[in-house]
C-alpha cells in the first residue's frame, strides 16, 4: 500500500520538511556520480555496519579514515547514526522514503514547530539505529536510509491524528486501486507488518546479511511515539485542533 495524501491540513509552510527532502536528494544526486566502488565505501563509511560497533577485528578493518579521525575521534565512529539517514540504495528507495515523509511529515511539523521537529526527526533516527545495532549485531551490511527517522514521523502522527484519513493506491496486477483508511489502521497495519517481518527476519539464517532494517522501522516509530510528549509545544501555542482532522492532542492536556 503507498499512501498518497491525508486530510489534514497543515497551516504552516513544512519548512524542515522540504531541507530535509532536499539534502537527501542532494546526497543521492552525489552518489549517482560515484564509481561502484567508491560507493561502496562510502556505504560502509557512513552507513550503520552493526558487526562495527561488535566485532574489534571488524572494525579495525572498515574504520573511518584517518583525515576524518582527526576531526571527530573518539566519536568518529558513530557518525553513521546520523549520517546514514541521508544515504539512499536506488531511486525507489530514496523515492518512497521522501514521498512518505512529505506525506507525514508536514502535518507532524506543523503541530510541534520547525525546530522541535527536527530534533524530534533526528532522534528518532539516531534511536532506530541503535535498535537496528542490537537487533543484528553480527550483520556486516550497511544500513542506510531515512526510513528510521519518518517511522518516527509515522508514529508521531498515528499519536495525534489516529482518525484521520489516508488515501492509499494499491497496485494489483498492472490496475491501481484506490482505498481510504482511517490512519489508526493503516499506520497500525504498517507497524504490525514491520515488527513481524522482524521476528521473522530473527529466524532466519541470512537474517544479519541484509535486506530491510525491519528493526529501524519498529525502533523508530516507537521511539515517536514515547517521545511525541516531550516535543509537543506548550498548550498555550498549540493551534485549534479541528474535528474533521480525528486529532486528539486534547489527550495531553494534563501532561
Amino acid at each position: 500500500m503507498f499512501p498518497l495524501q491525508t486530510n489534514v491540513y497543515a497551516r504552516t509552510v513544512p519548512v524542515v520538511t522540504w531541507i530535509v527532502i532536499g539534502l537527501n536528494v542532494l546526497v543521492f544526486f552525489f552518489e549517482t556520480q560515484l564509481s561502484p566502488e567508491a560507493l561502496t565505501q562510502l556505504t560502509y563509511w557512513f552507513g550503520v555496519v552493526p558487526a562495527r560497533y561488535t566485532d574489534a577485528e571488524f572494525a579495525a578493518r572498515f574504520a573511518f579514515p584517518e583525515s576524518v579521525d582527526r576531526v571527530a575521534s573518539p566519536l568518529a565512529a558513530y557518525w553513521p547514526f546520523l549520517t546514514s539517514m541521508f544515504l539512499h540504495g536506488g531511486i525507489m528507495h530514496i523515492v518512497g522514503n521522501m514521498w512518505t515523509l512529505a506525506i507525514f511529515g508536514r502535518n507532524v511539523e506543523d503541530r510541534l514547530g520547525h525546530a522541535r521537529y527536527l530534533l524530534f526527526y533526528l532522534l528518532c533516527g539516531i534511536i532506530s539505529s541503535v535498535v537496528h545495532v542490537i537487533m543484528n549485531q553480527s550483520s556486516t551490511v550497511p544500513a542506510i536510509g531515512a526510513s528510521g527517522a519518518i517511522a518516527g514521523v509515522m508514529g508521531a502522527y498515528l499519536v495525534m491524528f489516529p482518525m484521520s484519513r489516508v488515501i492509499v493506491m494499491v497496485p494489483i496486477l498492472i490496475f491501481p486501486f484506490f482505498f481510504d483508511f482511517l490512519a489508526v489502521f493503516y499506520l497500525g497495519y504498517w507497524f504490525l507488518l514491520q515488527l513481524m517481518s522482524g521476528l521473522f527476519a530473527l529466524t532466519q539464517a541470512s537474517a544479519s546479511h541484509g535486506g530491510i532494517a525491519f528493526w529501524a522501522h519498529v525502533g523508530g516509530f516507537a521511539a515517536g511515539i514515547v517521545m511525541l510528549g516531550a516535543f509537543l509545544p506548550p498548550r498555550a501555542r498549540r493551534r485549534v485542533c479541528h474535528a474533521d482532522e480525528g486529532c486528539i492532542e486534547h489527550a495531553w492536556s494534563h501532561i
